[in-house]
């Protein structure tokens, strides 16, 4: 029963020496990337450094207890941060301790707002983010993430914003301030991250550059020369308690809590569902991944986090790395714990710079430019999805791209439901079969006294008309129409309009002296016909579970069997009537 509600403790109860390694070389992997960049990340959300390592603490412990998979790296986020930053920069704040309290409530909030969603089941609401929505939205947000740090990598100030056009023109308004030693320590960190990454992929790059950083700067005293440094980490463990804000600031941060909760689940519900085709066994479980990460916000917040979730490039390594429990979570996070205690001196001497330089490598594999071009190439309605969520993300805003994208994909789902695919059938010369005589042109043989239409989708209010426009359509092409098959195996159920519809075309066909016929309904189409009394108007006589059975009782040839009639017309009576 503990079990249920902890996940870790299944897995501690067949844990051994294997697992034991395993776990905690996944989780000095995950912390010697998750310091750096957390340190870097804290930055985007315009927190001091330190804020990075406290976010990188109890999110990434609680979500190890509570997570139903154990390979998202929970913990801070780039995209996640720049929301944060554009949520504090959008409120009246004073003070960098009004900055502060605003961020840690905001996780608070995002907890709060996770753990009621997956109380309430939602986490199917993610569904409908669709990839091209959220592979437009990633794009774009890593673009701004990554022109957020040209002012750090240049060494100059520019305005903070979320719109692209804004961001360019400061830059360009202020590039004549640009220090050069600032542009040579971070291109040498990208560099180095780079090199590190093709030749030594298995090495920590973000740490190897980071050390690389500090040395640099303690023996060249470039600080003095004006390369900036994170300078003074305050030593310890975060203070424990809840920081609260006017109810007046509240409302402010609510739409922005509401976008970084779904944001968050996103995240991590991609990561896993991407994870997830490279693994047979998979234990996710949607509501109570939201709940973990709903948990790991909300008590992460009384230990001064801001708002988390899983990180892109850190759950990639954790996978490649072989963690195979939630504990993989709990030592990384018992060594930032460590870092906390006794090494934040060490950090002195990091030039920005080199911060700047690891978030811009990091982001610059969120835009999925071959993932494009093959939507562009296969899926064409899907490509400008991606590129409407994309452009609207970059020049109008965060939380308009991804809701406006959202709209958009229900919109051509909508689209696409209501005018879904049909297909007329004849029979394949030589063959039992019965395929679609457009794709077989020179191999059907078509008859005029009979049509065959398979309709592949639901029947609902929503392609009713279609339906009926489609099926009238194809009877005036048969002038001397006497049956009609309805191939209804890609009919998974029919509403009352659907069935409305259906019941006065029926009618109208046997006025005609037409025999309607129905071929291979499966369970829920054929309980909802019996259930609305339509089988009483279509006569189970006239239902088979196969076309070639109703084509050949259409032609008197073969009279279906008892076998056959109960397969056909076989319903359930206890399933309701929705």
């Amino acid at each position: 029963m503990i079990a249920r509600f902890f996940p870790i403790i299944k897995d501690l109860l067949t844990y051994n020496q294997a697992t034991l390694f395993s776990d905690l070389i996944a989780g000095l992997s995950i912390a010697v990337i998750v310091i750096p960049q957390g340190l870097a990340y804290a930055m985007i959300a315009g927190l001091p450094p330190i804020y990075g390592l406290y976010a990188a603490l109890i999110p990434q412990l609680i979500h190890g207890i509570l997570g139903t998979s154990r390979h998202p790296a929970v913990g801070p986020v780039a995209l996640d941060s720049l929301v944060v930053a554009i949520a504090l920069g959008a409120l009246s704040l004073s003070g960098i301790g009004e900055v502060i309290a605003a961020a840690v409530f905001l996780a608070t909030m995002v907890g709060v707002l996770q753990l009621t969603m997956g109380l309430l089941q939602m986490g199917v609401l993610a569904n409908y983010l669709s990839r091209p929505v959220i592979s437009g939205f990633t794009s774009a947000a890593a673009i701004i993430i990554g022109l957020s740090q040209v002012e750090h990598l240049l060494g100059l100030q520019i305005e903070s914003s979320n719109q692209i056009q804004k961001m360019i023109l400061s830059v360009v308004q202020n590039f004549n301030e640009t220090h050069l030693i600032t542009v040579a320590v971070g291109l040498s960190a990208m560099s180095l991250i780079l090199i590190t990454k093709k030749y030594l992929p298995k090495f920590p790059s973000a740490l190897i550059v980071s050390v690389f950083g500090v040395l640099l700067i303690w023996s060249t005293r470039w600080d003095l020369h004006g390369v900036e440094i994170v300078g003074y980490i305050p030593a310890g463990l975060p203070d424990v308690g809840l920081l609260t804000v006017s109810p007046d600031l509240m409302r402010d941060m609510l739409p922005f809590a509401l976008t970084l909760a779904v944001i968050g689940y996103v995240e991590i519900i991609s990561i896993t569902k991407e994870l997830e085709e490279q693994e047979e066994k998979y234990s996710l479980k949607p509501n109570k991944e939201l709940m973990a990460l709903g948990t790991a916000n909300l008590v992460g917040s009384f230990f001064q986090s801001y708002p988390v979730s899983a990180s892109f490039s850190r759950s990639a390594v954790k996978f490649q790395a072989g963690a195979k429990t939630g504990m993989t979570a709990v030592f990384s996070a018992l060594i930032v714990g460590l870092t906390l205690l006794f090494f934040t001196s060490l950090f002195f001497y990091l030039p920005i710079a080199i911060l700047a330089g690891i978030i811009m490598v990091a982001v610059i594999r969120l835009i999925n430019v071959r993932y494009a071009i093959d939507l562009y190439k296969t899926r064409r309605d899907e490509f400008f999805l991606l590129l409407m969520t994309c452009l609207l993300t970059l020049f109008v805003g965060i939380s308009e791209g991804i809701l406006i994208g959202a709209l958009l994909s229900l919109l051509l789902m909508v689209i696409r439901t209501s005018k879904p695919h049909y297909a007329v059938l004849a029979k394949v010369s030589g063959t039992n079969y019965y395929k679609n005589v457009t794709r077989f042109e020179t191999d059907t043989k078509i008859n005029d006294d009979i049509l065959i239409i398979r309709f592949d989708a639901q029947l609902f209010f929503g392609n009713r008309d279609y339906f009926r426009k489609i099926v009238f359509e194809e009877m005036e092409k048969k002038p001397n129409l006497k049956g009609l098959i309805l191939v209804a195996r890609g009919i998974t159920y029919i509403d009352s309009s659907g069935l409305s519809t259906l019941g006065a075309m029926i009618k109208s066909f046997q006025q005609e002296g037409i025999l309607f016929m129905v071929a291979g309904a499966i369970g829920p189409a054929r309980d909802v016909l019996q259930q609305s009394k339509l089988t009483d108007l279509i006569q189970e006589k006239n239902m088979f579970a196969k076309t070639a059975d109703a084509v050949n009782y259409f032609k008197g040839e073969v009279v279906p069997t008892d076998v056959q009639k109960k397969i056909a017309s076989q319903t359930n009576p206890l399933i309701p009537l929705n």
